[in-house]
């Protein structure tokens, strides 16, 4: 395809067009019989594009009515690349609610998906642990050749093996019961129950990173649709101002004052364009995992939502949190390795059975016909007796542990205290503000509107009219930043009580 870039439009009369479609005719004839004549530096594909163009020009203006058709007498063609088929599904940007983002952020945070991998792995110690508790079994099968004895053909030359030829093929139950099994079972178990608590811990800080991103962005559209009104409110007055000034009403001061703030207002809305880009940038890397920029964000902010009264979510917060579920299941972590640690102090019994083959001969029954298949078991009791200490250094390592453990559950206690009683009051006061704001957003337009009106008719300074609208700009400003407020600090609130 062509573009076809005009300059100096004028009109072509009626009289003109019989000329001009008999003149661009000939033209074009004569161009094709000699492509070299009058263009001697022109690519051919620059002649096929003028001609192109030139049989436009004879169409259009053999059907179109003459006031319809402003053209160029000196036209560029320029050629461009063929658009491909855009398919509209496609080009359509997704519009994302905030537990669409949600969503799509905990499929996509790596921090998230770490704990997740993290709760992965405890949960496979806790089955490998409970394995052990179990008894297990195997199958063995093993050929051994010795030497025969000169003094026998079937006496093997080594006192430990059994024959000249010996075939071992048998199962064998092993069953291994201490104290420190049980135990590591048992650490296993908080273990899993550490890491489930971490978790949901990355999941709810999650829902606050996200909430702070999406509601920042939500908030930079705002401000980047007050900047817009601002800027044209602005070029507004600058046109009151010089009316005012030519109708000798006004001295020039005035409109250079307005001049100075339509300039200013131009530069915020550059920032507030920048400020709106790249908080849509922030929040689309959180978003998707191919990186793009085409998706809208749905404002849901409107009214803020009530908050339950401190009791109910001090009794959620004790109940749910899970800082205060990691501290307790680490705690248990420790008892448990204290446990286990004892146990290697403490005797351990082993229990073996076999059943199979362990014969000279690899079948069932022997040349004499006697039956080879038999079974056999074993049990050991093993006393640790001396050890260099190491033992119970164990025990003293893992005392330690549980002592810090202790320490770390009494601190997590009065943190959830202090964040819930801190969250809160943050909360409350951005609930509160929200309601001051909106006024506070409606008296400066109103303000803005009547010093308008006043400066049109004389009793206002332009630095009145300039002062309401910066006063509108900040009020404006300042209720999209305390409605972001009032999300993260709700969304706070739940990372220590879960959802209400």
């Amino acid at each position: 395809m062509y573009v076809i870039a005009a300059t100096e439009p004028y009109r072509v009369s009626e009289s003109a067009k019989s000329s001009r479609k008999g003149s661009a005719r000939r033209q074009m004839l004569k161009s094709i019989r000699n492509p070299e004549t009058g263009c001697p530096r022109v690519r051919r594909a620059a002649i096929v594009g003028t001609l192109l163009v030139q049989a436009l020009l004879v169409l259009v203006a053999g059907r179109a009515p003459a006031q319809a058709i402003e053209p160029a007498p000196s036209v560029q063609v320029t050629a461009a690349e063929p658009s491909p088929p855009q398919n509209s599904a496609a080009a359509s940007p997704p519009t994302i609610t905030f537990s669409d983002a949600l969503q799509r952020a905990t499929a996509n945070n790596p921090q998230l998906q770490s704990a997740f991998t993290s709760l992965g792995l405890a949960h496979q110690d806790l089955v490998q642990s409970r394995a052990a508790l179990l008894p297990n079994v195997s199958y063995n099968m093993q050929f051994l050749y010795t030497e025969p004895s000169p003094h026998g053909t079937n006496n093997p030359i080594f006192i430990a093996n059994n024959g000249v030829h010996e075939y071992i093929a048998q199962g064998n139950v092993h069953q291994a019961l201490s104290l420190q099994t049980f135990a590591d079972y048992g650490r296993a178990s908080a273990a899993q129950a550490v890491a489930r608590a971490k978790s949901e811990i990355a999941l709810r800080g999650l829902a606050v990173t996200v909430a702070q991103a999406y509601y920042a962005h939500v908030a930079a559209g705002h401000k980047y649709a007050t900047a817009q009104r601002a800027n044209e409110e602005a070029q507004r007055f600058l046109g009151i101002s010089e009316k005012l000034e030519n109708g000798g009403e006004v001295a020039h001061s005035d409109v250079i004052k307005a001049q100075l703030q339509y300039r200013q207002q131009q530069r915020d809305l550059r920032e507030a364009e920048l400020g709106m880009n790249k908080s849509r940038l922030d929040l689309a890397i959180l978003l998707f995992k191919d990186f793009t920029e085409n998706f809208a964000v749905v404002d849901d902010q409107g009214p803020a939502p009530a908050l339950p009264l401190f009791d109910e979510v001090s009794a959620a917060g004790t109940r749910n949190n899970p800082d205060l579920r990691a501290a307790q299941a680490a705690l248990r972590q420790a008892s448990r390795q204290v446990t286990s640690a004892w146990g290697g102090v403490l005797p351990a019994i082993t229990v073996d059975y076999w059943y199979g083959i362990d014969a000279n001969q690899f079948a069932t029954e022997n040349p004499a016909g006697f039956r080879n298949l038999g079974s056999s078991a074993a049990a050991t009791l093993q006393l640790p007796i001396w050890s260099w200490g190491a033992n119970f250094s164990k025990v003293k390592q893992a005392n330690l542990e549980k002592k810090q453990a202790v320490v770390e559950l009494s601190a997590a206690q009065r943190t959830l205290l202090g964040n819930l009683r801190s969250f809160y009051n943050e909360a409350q006061a951005a609930r509160a503000e929200l309601e001051l704001l909106s006024q506070s957003a409606q008296l400066a337009s109103e303000s803005l509107r009547l010093n308008s009106l006043r400066y049109q008719s004389g009793e206002a300074t332009v630095l009145e009219v300039v002062d309401a609208q910066n006063t509108l700009t900040a009020a404006s400003n300042a209720y999209d930043d305390g409605q972001v407020r009032f999300r993260v600090a709700l969304a706070n609130i739940q990372t220590l009580t879960g959802k209400f």
